[in-house]
């Protein structure tokens, strides 16, 4: 891996996170021992809306890896010949920082990281804990060894395993805290039992309805976890779960006139709302001139597109985008809850999520 050890800029980054307010003391100093120019190595690419675009000479990586921007290291599952997609990456230091100050994590306390990517995570949880109380478990073992070289050359040999992050550590035993750098469909109740009573897992949760947001969940002495969303985050998912955008759409088009704007559809507090209402719905968008056009299915063949200012067309069985209406008038009536007013509940039968109070489920409208 060809890495740079130690890049004067990377100081301003850390500076900036602090003045927004996203790194304690403690954690300005983690980050300040912790070069980010050390877990990159020298063929990334950018992630653009459309595309991955790699990054051409010194300069151009240097004001990637010191900028908040995540840094795409993989495409493909590493496949030569591939579509571009992007498989791996290094989080942007925002994020990392953000999802540190949820996970709240204390001296002595262990820590299990799912998702080794390129060790950056590993390394500041070292640096603020010690080796022995970091573990990371990475499937990809090309990816895992790039990693355990970075942190080895680094200075830091936390506890690394290949395999699947969704299966308990053998003879680990319950952790303090858990974190997930990858995006999670949902929260498997198998990484719950790897968290003891009172601890915390903080993870990316990747909705259907085109929404990813944080969660952080405190396990409770039963073995099911509840705890707040937290702000919005985009991250690549799991591979077990991974899913295709949009389903299968069958059946022929029918316009209707236009109706509520499909703008309105882009808040995440909407989108949590929904996605508990409408399970199954997925839901993506891109920008228009006049706004936005976006494009939902479900698993039946039902589908629907809209664009700001035009006319709907709905296709397969039933009339989803009426039932997306009726998800937004209800989600109005409620009086338009922020995100963080939400929330999840796990447990060994699934999950739930709930609005203002854990006991307030939003059931399914179908079933």
């Amino acid at each position: 891996m060809s890495t740079v050890q130690k890049v004067p800029t990377y100081p301003a980054l850390v500076k900036d996170l602090a003045d927004r307010g996203l790194l304690t003391a403690r954690w300005r100093q983690v980050f300040d021992a912790v070069p980010r120019s050390g877990f990159v190595p020298a063929d990334v690419w950018r992630q653009l809306p459309d595309r991955c675009e790699p990054v051409v000479g010194t300069d151009a990586w240097l004001a990637l890896v010191n900028s908040d921007e995540p840094v795409v290291t993989q495409l493909d599952d590493g496949v030569e010949g591939g579509p571009g997609v992007a498989t791996s990456s290094n989080s942007m230091p925002s994020m990392v920082a953000r999802m540190f100050g949820l996970l709240d994590v204390g001296d002595g306390q262990r820590v299990l990281e799912i998702g080794t990517g390129t060790g950056y995570v590993s390394a500041l949880l070292c640096e603020r804990l010690g080796d022995d109380l970091v573990h990371s478990v990475e499937l990809d073992p090309v990816v895992a060894r790039q990693a355990e070289e970075a942190l080895a050359q680094a200075g830091y040999r936390p506890h690394l395993r290949v395999g699947d992050g969704e299966q308990p550590w053998p003879g680990l035993g319950p952790v303090d805290r858990l974190i997930a750098t990858c995006a999670l469909r949902y929260v498997p109740y198998t990484l719950l039992r790897q968290v003891r009573p009172g601890g915390v897992v903080v993870a990316p949760l990747a909705r259907e309805f085109w929404s990813g947001a944080l969660v952080q969940l405190r396990v409770r002495d039963d073995g099911t976890a509840t705890g707040p969303f937290c702000g919005g985050a985009t991250y690549m998912p799991m591979r077990a779960h991974r899913v295709s955008d949009l389903h299968e759409v069958r059946g022929k088009g029918r316009a209707r006139a236009a109706g509520l704007d499909p703008a309105r559809l882009l808040d995440l507090g909407f989108a949590l709302y929904a996605g508990a209402r409408l399970p199954g719905v997925r839901l993506i968008h891109q920008g228009t001139a006049g706004g936005v056009q976006v494009w939902a299915t479900r698993e039946d063949g039902g589908a629907a597109t809209a664009a700001t200012g035009e006319e709907v067309w709905q296709y397969g069985p039933g009339f989803l985008w009426e039932e997306i209406e009726q998800a937004w008038w209800e989600y109005e009536a409620v009086g338009r809850p922020e995100a963080g007013q939400f929330g999840l509940t796990v447990t060994d039968r699934g999950q739930r999520v709930w609005l203002r109070d854990p006991s307030e489920i939003i059931r399914p409208a179908r079933g």
